[in-house]
This record gives structure tokens, C-alpha cells and sequence, in this order.
């Protein structure tokens, strides 16, 4: 073999050493599977990252839509005190959520849960433009499953999303609702159904509630609920008026991803 062949093939070998220790040091897009190299929060190459439709300024105070809203003014009775959500509920951001509810991905629960903060934030930074003082206990609970549909998808998205966000935020999470009965999947029905269908489907759990009620004896509680998608507010007015009927001392909050 000559010098020269020696030479190149030396020099192809350490060319692919060195793609391959440029490689391990990337990490995989949690969305897409793509590399990238830069340290970040968020697991998301560039692409997927700008794609993320983050909600940055709301319209609605009450339910935090950023454009225009006709479901709050046409509630006769909120037992909610504000919710905010993280992303509009963009083409995209419907495949990450079914990616992580239907098929399981793992890595989902993580991305999305991270996520939430960005819309716990928008309730922290709304409480100091109205100087609220810092006097409520904060806690995560989260929007229960029916057992029927639990055993058919394996596990709560919900509680996955919201034991990701108390990690993060440093909140503690508790179990506090039960569904009294299984319903149809609301993402089919229309509003008034939505309303008809959720009355008195949920209960409070025993257990739970005379707990949470030996800690508002000592100050006021702010609750964020977690739930996936805020549509029309039904799940999470209902889930309040839940707690709000049995428990005093009690500030409901939605906490959802999309909206």
C-alpha cells in the first residue's frame, strides 16, 4: 500500500471518529427526532422550537384565550378564578398531544409538562401586576379520569402532566377528584352537551378533602387544576364547583397546555 493510500485512509478514519463524538454530543428532538447541540430546556431542535405557538399576551382574562372570546360571556356561573394555558392548540401541537395520549411516547409526558410552566408563569406574573400578596398555600391536583377510560389508554395524562409541573415548580400534588360516572369523549359533543354531560360527574375524594380542608383552616389555598386542552371551560368550571361546594378557603385555578 502506498504512502498516499495510507494517508487517505488514516485520514477517513479520523474523520468518522470525529463525526461520531460530534453525534453523541447532540441530543434527539424530543418532537421530530432531529439533532441539535445546543443545551436548552426544551428538548426541541430549532424547527420544532419556533413552531411551538406560545400564548405570550391574553385577551380573555378569564380563561386566557388570546383572541377574541363568546365562552366565558355566555357562562352564567364561573367557579374558577382564571385559567391559563401554554400553547394555542395548533395542527401540531394536536399531533404531540395525540403522540403522547394514544401512543404512549414516553418523552411526551416530560416535554409537555415543562411546558405548563410557561403557564403557571402567566398566573404568577398576573398576580404581581395586581400586587396580590403572597399569602396562599399553592397546590396541583388535576382533572381525574373516568376508571373505564383509564383502563383503555393505561394511564391520566393529566396526572402525568401535572406530577411533572409540581416537580418542576416545586408544588405539591394531590389527588383530590374522582369521576362518579364515565362520559363520551367531550371533544365530539357541542357546548350544551359538554354542560348537560358534566353535571355532577365528579366527587370529591374523602381522604383528600379533609385534608386540604386542615390546611385552608390555616390560610387560602390557590389550586391550579391541570387538564390538556381548555376548550370551553365545561371540565374545569365543573371541577371547581366541585370544590368549591364542600370546601371553604378554596381559589380554584386552570392550569392547561393548549387552548
Amino acid at each position: 500500500m502506498s504512502g498516499g493510500s495510507r494517508f487517505r485512509q488514516g485520514w477517513q478514519r479520523l474523520v468518522r471518529i470525529t463525526e461520531g463524538l460530534l453525534s453523541a454530543s447532540k441530543s434527539a428532538c424530543t418532537a421530530c427526532g432531529g439533532r441539535y447541540s445546543k443545551h436548552r430546556e426544551l428538548p426541541l431542535c430549532d424547527a420544532c422550537l419556533e413552531a411551538v405557538p406560545w400564548i405570550l399576551q391574553v385577551r380573555c382574562e378569564r380563561c386566557g384565550r388570546p383572541d377574541h372570546c363568546t365562552d366565558c360571556l355566555r357562562r352564567r356561573d364561573t367557579f374558577f378564578v382564571q385559567n391559563r394555558s401554554a400553547v394555542a392548540y395548533s395542527p401540531l401541537m394536536k399531533e404531540w398531544l395525540a403522540l403522547f395520549k394514544y401512543r404512549g411516547h414516553e418523552k411526551l409526558r416530560q416535554l409537555i409538562g415543562t411546558m405548563l410552566l410557561h403557564a403557571y408563569h402567566l398566573h404568577r406574573s398576573g398576580a404581581e401586576d395586581m400586587n396580590e400578596q403572597p399569602t396562599f398555600r399553592e397546590l396541583i391536583t388535576y382533572v381525574p379520569l373516568s376508571r373505564e377510560r383509564q383502563l383503555e389508554r393505561g394511564f391520566n395524562q393529566a396526572q402525568q402532566l401535572a406530577e411533572e409541573l409540581g416537580k418542576r415548580a416545586g408544588i405539591p400534588v394531590i389527588p383530590l377528584l374522582e369521576r362518579t360516572r364515565h362520559t363520551d369523549k367531550q371533544s365530539f359533543k357541542t357546548r350544551g352537551d359538554r354542560l348537560e354531560d358534566l353535571q355532577g360527574v365528579f366527587a370529591l375524594i374523602p381522604a383528600s378533602a379533609i385534608a386540604l380542608k386542615q390546611l385552608a383552616a390555616y390560610s387560602p389555598i390557590k389550586l391550579y387544576m391541570i387538564d390538556d386542552v381548555y376548550t370551553t371551560g365545561s371540565t374545569l368550571n365543573e371541577c371547581a364547583k366541585t370544590v368549591r361546594r364542600e370546601l371553604e378557603g378554596i381559589h380554584v385555578y386552570g392550569i392547561s397546555w393548549a387552548r
